[in-house]
């Protein structure tokens, strides 16, 4: 039977059974949410682990092309699945098959608002994640029962981790001291106590090895995209990124790791997607000749940094993330608007790094022998990592991470004494 028949078969199944439940309110809800009945010619139907299990659920009302803000929670939320049962709530069809080839974790896609509403208030969900600030946050937002909290896709010093819109959740889980003090200098009349600091619990997880470290230098080139518009781009694909795998190519005790970010592969942008395609010809000649070069344009980076040597980015939370790992190791971060002091002012990194502008890109060489062979900023890196992420060391975040979550559901619990319901 094809896969095309199994999953008719499967729908005609699922069904069949709700039509023998009956006309009760919860039966007619459920089978509006996976969208069974009204449903309009070409809508598509999703439907994972009926009925719908769960504590805590995870809300993502974007598409598959930004799914990678899910897939890096993904560990994460399977470790908190074993004490808090997860649902992963998807607003569109192709995330929601995209989420299926990434994890088991329950999962069901949710078209209408009042049928999400539904699927809050007749189940047993306590409280949602939000892993960015999509504009349909706000229709799942609507529920009051529930405790909102949002925990962003990563921690950076880019413009984009902070938002206005963080007044809107009941809780911002952030990664430290750094974090804090982002939210200070950027929001008025915010409720400074919705912060909670829970480390980077991604950065827990023992990954399986992506990348075999080599007899070489290993070196990590992992610029990120251009952003959704220029206040958000902190790329240098387009404005150094060829000069920066020339020099290292020029340097024969190295192998270079080319690692963009997961969005750059699909890049349109004029500049950035020339770049992209350049360097991964320059890459690939010298792949041919028998260099161990490597391109993964899709791949984990959290599984390859333990294999790396040194690590070259942009401001972005890949950087943050090497530091809090490895602080030991050099790394040496891009300033694509050639401005040192509000680099040092919004990405206190930049104290702790050889910093590539439109100045020192004339000097490659010299800069990649001094960063990468001396690395005089090392105990620099050692105070910052600190000036981000506390005191947690691995393993740390994870727990606090988890204990945050019970103790939110608790204490909302204890308040919902006379709580009429939406539906009451």
């Amino acid at each position: 039977m094809s896969s095309e028949n199994i999953t008719r078969s499967i729908k005609s199944s699922v069904k069949g059974v709700l039509r023998k439940v009956g006309r009760r309110p919860e039966a007619k809800r459920l089978t509006r949410a996976m969208g069974f009945v009204n449903r309009p010619a070409g809508a598509n139907v999703g439907v994972s682990n009926v009925p719908l299990p769960g504590q805590v659920a995870v809300y993502f009302g974007d598409g598959a092309d930004k799914i990678y803000q899910v897939a890096q929670w993904l560990p994460v939320l399977e470790e908190l699945h074993q004490k808090e049962e997860v649902l992963l709530v998807f607003r569109t069809m192709s995330a929601f098959n995209a989420a299926g080839k990434l994890t088991d974790l329950p999962k069901i896609f949710v078209r209408r608002f009042s049928d999400l509403m539904d699927v809050y208030d007749d189940n047993d969900l306590k409280l949602v994640i939000y892993v960015n600030n999509s504009r349909s946050n706000f229709q799942s937002l609507d529920h009051p029962r529930l405790v909102h909290v949002h925990v962003n896709h990563g921690e950076s010093d880019k413009l984009s981790m902070v938002s206005n819109k963080a007044k809107a959740y009941d809780k911002v889980f952030v990664a430290g001291p750094a974090a804090i003090k982002r939210h200070e200098a950027m929001l008025i009349d915010f409720d400074f106590n919705k912060l909670l600091v829970t480390g980077r619990p991604q950065l827990d997880i023992d990954f399986k090895l992506e990348l075999e470290p080599s007899d070489k230098f290993d070196v990590m080139y992992a610029p990120t995209w251009e952003g959704e518009n220029e206040d958000n781009n902190y790329t240098s694909l387009d404005r150094y990124g060829v000069a920066i795998v020339e020099a290292l190519l020029a340097n024969p005790d190295l192998r270079i790791i080319y690692k963009p970010h997961p969005r750059i592969e699909a890049s349109k942008t004029p500049g950035v997607a020339q770049a992209h395609q350049r360097i991964k010809e320059l890459l690939q000649a010298s792949i041919d000749l028998g260099a161990e070069h490597v391109i993964s344009e899709q791949g984990n980076i959290l599984a390859m940094f333990e294999s790396t040597d040194a690590l070259i980015t942009d401001v972005s939370s890949v950087g943050l993330d090497y530091l809090y790992l490895h602080p030991g190791k050099p790394l040496v971060i891009s300033d694509r608007r050639n401005n040192r002091k509000n680099l040092l002012r919004d990405a206190p990194i930049a104290q702790a790094c050889h910093v590539i502008d439109r100045k020192s890109v004339t000097e490659l060489p010299l800069l990649f022998e001094d960063a990468l062979t001396h690395d005089a900023h090392k105990t620099q890196r050692l105070d910052m990592r600190e000036f981000y992420f506390g005191e947690l060391t691995r393993g740390d975040s994870t727990v606090r991470f988890q204990q945050v979550v019970q103790d939110l559901i608790a204490e909302r619990q204890k308040n919902l004494v006379d709580f009429r319901g939406w539906h009451s």
